[in-house]
């Protein structure tokens, strides 16, 4: 298996240098096969070291290279296979590759083919070694990596200057988030001595002798790391900005790779979050406030993007909710069934925004159902998913968050069922708005609607059917017990990899929880069906906006506006003065003046270089004797 292992990450790597540096005047089919090539034989191996994981094999590592020695510092790049790290190249490899056979048709048209799907293979590379590196120093390198392909993705398009300026803020605002996960690494190697997963949390347990603060502190510095990869409030900002890279990236970094990078760093560290209470409870009232915050934004955005980047902040929150109270394996489940249904609805976007020519505006489309029968139908299994509908996936996964939260703290059990019914409005009132009614595009944009390509909706379907059965791999506790099933299998299976929360729930409780989850979904469906479809009401322009409320959270609460008053704007003042005081006056007048007192003294010593032998011997016995009586 450690040949198998070494290869997961090397496919893809090679198909970026194969497709950089051999691909110029290829096809862009031949293209697009080797990018789409390369993450499906990765999948394949993802596939063949899980089944190992699934049959009881023990944690492996496997060594790559040697890499830095320093002192007792040690490291060397070597990838940990276990069942967290299998279940995550599972999904990254496999909804990748859909992501990339897609690429090939969304992308077809665009001069910059080559480098695109260049670019992708290399943002897989590196989010793969984040998830399988076996130490958070290594980890840390994938971390980078998937920064900087999200900074050329988010920014592909560099010849509109709002690309640019969204890629540098994604970049900006990860980089502040880590800092604290550097600090936080520094601070953990201080203590322990090592960086090294098996030796923190495994074989040694080199994290049981912190003391409870420093464990806490650690654990918080790691969060501000995630709180910016994941986009958790406040370094939410970058995410929905993201939306400026074409559609097949949003959908790689908001479903199933780099947004989740945070949630698997947490999960890994689970042991060190395990001795500190006060990191969980941050980490969970973040959560909550993220996912709120996005909800209620979701709710008034009119760019089809837009409200399902805001969608994914709130799931993501609801991730980090699980995780702060302690449910790792469940934010886990709720990664997987999140990286179906968003990558489907992602992908489902950019089917109706190619086929609009590329609108994106939902006030300007309406009636698409029957110009796109294959994205209407996948796009509302999507919907239907996310909103957490029996059987579809959302609905176990979110609904065992749900359950979580009532044992756990029953006010974020109360904001949970808020955010559920905001998702399931907001999700069909961009369907409704979408889908239904009729087209309020311009009659070019009609006379050019169609389906989209095979090479786009066969990928369509295919998540479309993972999001209806994923949800099957946990099902709920007492439920499966009562039906003689293996209770959860997603818990049995990372059961010993993370801390596992301890649920006492009934069947009767769990019962009833899923009744409210549902009614709760139905209600928020009910709704959004009745003012966007039975009445045919519109979203609002712009200028007819008149509720405060509305405009608040049409403006995303001002964050951007509020960054820009008290960080931006003393930032360039500050920058301003000293480029225009302290830098001529004090800083330049300092190295010219030391320059010119140089050239100065140089004038006047020269003198002393007369050329006149006299002069020479009497200055050497003038020298002599004054030197003798110092002496």
């Amino acid at each position: 298996m450690e040949k198998l292992v070494t290869l997961i990450p090397l496919f893809p790597l090679a198909g970026f240098l194969f497709i950089t540096f051999l691909g110029k005047g290829l096809s862009k089919n031949f293209i697009g096969g080797i990018g789409s090539g390369a993450i499906f034989l990765s999948f394949v191996v993802s596939i063949l070291v899980f089944t190992t994981q699934m049959h009881g094999a023990h944690p492996t590592v496997v060594k790559a290279f040697d890499w830095i020695t320093a002192g007792t510092f040690d490291i060397d790049i070597s990838f940990l296979v276990d069942p967290l790290s299998a279940i995550y190249l599972l999904f990254i490899t496999g909804v990748g590759f859909l992501i990339h056979l897609y690429s090939i048709g969304y992308m077809h048209d665009d001069e910059g083919f080559n480098r695109f799907i260049a670019y992708l293979n290399l943002f897989v590379f590196f989010m793969l070694i984040l998830i399988l590196g076996d130490s958070y120093l290594t980890m840390f390198v994938g971390w980078e990596g998937v920064g900087l392909c999200s900074f050329m993705l988010i920014g592909f398009w560099y010849k509109d200057m709002k690309n640019n300026d969204a890629a540098k803020k994604a970049f900006i605002v990860n980089r502040i988030g880590d800092l604290g996960l550097i600090l936080g690494m520094c601070l953990l190697f201080a203590y322990t001595g090592t960086l090294r997963y098996d030796e923190l949390f495994i074989s040694e347990r080199a994290i049981g002798g912190l003391p409870t603060e420093v464990a806490t502190a650690i654990g918080i510095l790691l969060f501000i790391g995630a709180m910016g990869k994941s986009a958790q409030i406040p370094l939410h900002t970058w995410l929905p900005d993201a939306m400026a890279g074409p559609t097949p990236v949003s959908a790689l970094i908001h479903a199933a790779t780099m947004v989740t990078a945070g949630i698997y760093m947490v999960a890994r560290s689970s042991n060190l979050y395990a001795m500190t209470e006060s990191a969980g409870d941050l980490i969970m009232w973040a959560g909550i406030l993220t996912s709120l915050l996005g909800a209620t934004i979701a709710l008034t955005q009119n760019d089809i993007k837009k409200v399902l980047a805001y969608s994914t902040v709130s799931q993501l929150g609801l991730m980090f909710v699980a995780l702060g109270m302690g449910a790792y394996s469940t934010a886990v489940f709720h990664v997987i069934t999140h990286a179906f249904f968003k990558a489907l609805l992602f992908l489902g976007s950019g089917s109706v925004i190619h086929g609009m020519g590329g609108e994106q505006d939902i006030r300007r489309m309406g009636g698409l159902k029957k110009h796109m029968r294959t994205t209407h139908l996948t796009f509302l299994i999507g919907t239907i998913a996310i909103a957490g509908i029996f059987p579809f996936a959302g609905f176990f996964s979110k609904d065992q968050i749900i359950a979580v939260a009532f044992e756990e703290n029953k006010l974020m059990f109360l904001l949970s069922l808020v955010v559920s019914a905001c998702t399931a409005f907001y999700m069909f009132r961009l369907y409704f708005l979408t889908f239904h009614g009729k087209f309020r595009g311009t009659h070019e944009q009609e006379h050019h609607l169609h389906e989209s390509p095979a090479v786009m909706t066969l990928p369509l379907v295919v998540l479309a059917v993972l999001s209806v059965v994923g949800g099957f791999i946990g099902l709920p506790h007492a439920v499966g017990e009562s039906m003689h099933m293996h209770w959860h299998w997603l818990d049995h299976y990372l059961d010993g990899t993370v801390v596992m929360p301890a649920l006492h729930m009934d069947l009767n409780t769990e019962l009833m929880l899923m009744g409210l989850a549902t009614i709760i979904a139905v209600g928020g469906i009910y709704l959004a069906w009745l003012k966007y479809s039975k009445r045919g009401e519109l979203a609002l322009e712009d200028k007819d906006i008149t509720s405060a409320t509305h405009k608040l959270m049409l403006n995303k609460y001002w964050f951007d506006e509020l960054y820009n008053a008290i960080i931006r704007k003393p930032v360039d003042a500050i920058s301003k003065a000293l480029g225009s005081f302290i830098e001529p006056k004090i800083v330049d007048g300092l190295v010219e003046g030391t320059g010119a007192a140089t050239d100065a003294a140089g004038g006047k010593l020269r003198l002393l270089q007369s050329g006149s032998l006299f002069f020479y011997i009497l200055a050497f016995v003038v020298g002599l004797i004054a030197l003798l009586l110092y002496i």
